[in-house]
């Protein structure tokens, strides 16, 4: 018999006689009672008090791991969940010019959502309203209103005057959202230069790029509490910056008037010789600043997506070339400083020489032949190849080599735009030991620049051989012209003394009066320039067949220089496609207008510089004479000539 609960057992015992009953209850006490550990109660509590334990102490663990270790991130997530910070699209600063002329200004547009589900009028009543202000037809504004019950989006864009008309129509459902977009009032004026600013309100290239710490307003927004549920709290005290953005604009050194002129003159340029491209440039040489970047062809910011990505390069300051002989002057001022010559020597031109197994020729060579015994002067008025040749090898190619390293060639200049191009400088092995590397950087060949640091070097030889960094950002100014902010900027290098540099310019003032440069005479005022034209670089090396680059540069006034006028046309089309006929008259056309916008007056006309002296006889030699000379002997080969460069 199995074991049984008291009451059962008593129950069974009842059923029995007195003595039947005892003898039960004797077998009953007899038979043994099974006992474990795991149904005893003391082994229960213990099992109970140890799980509590456990769980007090995970606990305490789990509330020092909160308490301690992650309460500044918890922390800081609740704060997060409870606050809502509205931050306000601020406008970005406008771009003005040096006059205060707008180039870039924001202005405020909305999108138009729409939320049938919250219509009062018949849909088909409130499409036939939108649609003359919208100009879109009913059956569109239809389609578009029935596609879902709410945030439908109508229109971006909007402009205010379109956005009041609709507010007017007072209508249940629609929502204007108001937002800002970039407008370029002066639309390819400036289309490289200031770059853009696309949909996302990012900026994109020029200006806009590279002053957008600048020109992009921060504010701390609104901070509103919410529950829980996500309901609003009221607030107080409503900060004023959440809304009211301060009034500060970013001024340029640029002028606009002087740009209109600019574009339009190498546009004319560009056209009537088919070429490829063409920039002209204004820098006031005592202190770097820009007053004219102009391009041709340029593009509209305000309608970004439409152009060429190519017209998105400032090729003034990205793509490099070979200056040609416009840096012939350089060269004389480097010669001048290093003391190899003096203004009044000369030297013997024969037209043609040979270094090696290269021949060089003068441009005109073909047509005037040799000029015999020139002056430094002359050399500059006739734009002579040999004779830049002859006056840089009397300066030992290291010592050349250090000073076109000292200019900046292969270096930034430092302008403030973005993607600048640097130059390229032949390594020195290659440019000392090697005779023909010396001798065609004597005539600007074999180097190349950016347009923006061939003017910052021509810059030098205006303010008295200082070389000053390139740059067209005024800084922050408030609303009555007061800067508040200005950048910083390397403080100029001087590289060439002031009286070397008198003397530079004044060679180069007879290149206008009677050389090369006469297309870029303005009556009345002294003008220093110099023409170049050369055959263009290929991709791969070498130079490309008949394709030429024409540049011109002007410095003026010469007795009081401050103003660098710089024309480049890329690949110009025709026989008479130079330097002078090319780029020199859109630089006269420039510095006419900047005398009449700086009120600059005449120069004294008879400060102008005498002519050269007339050759001694003594100097004089014949082409002849030179072939005695086995070194720079003529063997000029149409295979091996190096390009023709005036």
């Amino acid at each position: 018999m199995g074991s049984s609960s008291p009451r059962l057992r008593s129950t069974a015992l009842s059923n029995y006689s007195p003595a039947n009953r005892r003898s039960a209850r004797r077998r009953l006490s007899e038979m043994p009672v099974k006992r474990t550990g795991l149904n005893s109660v003391r082994s229960r509590l213990l099992i109970v008090w140890g799980l509590l334990m456990l769980g007090l102490g995970a606990l305490a663990l789990n509330l020092v791991r909160i308490q301690v270790f992650q309460a500044g991130m918890l922390q800081a997530r609740a704060t997060d969940q409870q606050t809502l910070v509205l931050s306000a699209t601020q406008p970005r600063r406008s771009i003005l010019d040096r006059n205060g002329t707008v180039m870039a200004i924001d202005e405020p547009v909305y999108t138009l959502y729409a939320h049938p589900i919250m219509f009062q009028k018949d849909v088909q009543e409130i499409a036939a309203s939108l649609a003359p202000i919208l100009e879109k037809p009913v059956p569109d504004l239809l389609q578009t209103l029935t596609s879902g019950e709410s945030g439908i989006r109508i229109l971006d864009g909007i402009p205010e005057d379109m956005a009041n008309r609709i507010r007017n129509l007072r209508l249940d459902g629609l929502e204007l959202l108001q937002t800002y977009q970039r407008f370029y009032p002066q639309q390819d004026l400036f289309g490289p230069l200031l770059g853009y600013v696309d949909v996302d309100r990012q900026a994109q290239a020029g200006i806009e790029m590279s002053q957008a710490d600048a020109i992009e307003r921060t504010g701390d927004g609104l901070e509103l509490r919410r529950t829980g549920d996500g309901f609003v709290l009221p607030t107080e005290n409503l900060p004023e910056q959440a809304s009211v953005p301060d009034q500060l604009q970013l001024q340029t050194t640029l002028d606009s008037d002087l740009q209109r002129v600019a574009q339009d003159a190498i546009q004319k340029q560009v056209e009537t010789y088919k070429a490829k491209r063409g920039v002209v440039l204004v820098m006031d040489a005592l202190d770097g600043s820009l007053l004219t970047m102009a391009g041709y062809p340029s593009y509209d910011p305000n309608q970004y997506y439409k152009a060429d990505v190519e017209q998105f390069k400032n090729w003034a300051i990205s793509d490099v070339y070979e200056p040609g002989s416009t840096f012939k002057p350089i060269n004389v001022a480097i010669a001048l400083q290093e003391g190899v010559i003096q203004p009044d020597d000369y030297v013997d031109d024969p037209g043609h020489i040979q270094i090696g197994e290269w021949p060089i020729e003068n441009f005109d060579y073909k047509y005037v032949g040799g000029r015999g015994s020139i002056s430094i002067t002359e050399v500059l008025k006739n734009s002579s190849n040999v004779g830049m040749v002859r006056i840089m090898r009397k300066l030992q190619p290291s010592v050349y080599y250090k000073w076109l390293q000292k200019l900046g060639l292969g270096e930034l200049t430092g302008i403030d735009l973005p993607f600048e191009g640097a130059g390229y400088l032949k390594d020195k092995k290659q440019f000392v030991d090697s005779a023909i590397e010396p001798a065609t950087a004597a005539f600007g060949q074999g180097l190349s620049l950016t347009p923006i640091q061939l003017l910052q070097i021509h810059a030098a030889l205006a303010n008295g051989g200082k070389l000053v960094v390139p740059h067209l950002v005024k800084g922050l100014v408030d609303s009555s012209g007061q800067v508040q902010w200005q950048p910083e900027r390397a403080a100029p290098k001087q590289i060439f003394d002031a009286d070397v540099t008198r003397k530079v310019l004044k060679m180069m003032e007879t290149v206008v009066t009677d050389g090369t440069g006469q297309n870029a005479q303005v009556p009345g005022y002294r003008v220093a320039g110099k023409t170049g034209t050369s055959q263009k670089a290929g991709p791969n090396g070498g130079y490309l067949d008949g394709v030429k680059i024409t540049s011109f540069v002007a410095t003026f006034p010469v007795e009081n220089p401050r103003y660098v006028v710089l024309a480049v046309v890329d690949e110009p089309v025709g026989a008479d496609a130079f330097g002078s006929t090319v780029a020199a008259p859109a630089v006269r056309a420039v510095i006419e207008t900047l005398i009449t916008l700086e009120k600059l007056p005449p120069s004294e006309m008879d400060e102008f510089s005498p002519g050269p002296r007339p050759v001694p006889e003594a100097e004089a030699t014949t082409p002849g004479d030179e072939n005695a000379n086995s070194e720079d002997a003529d063997t000029n080969s149409e295979d091996t000539a190096l390009p023709v460069i005036d």
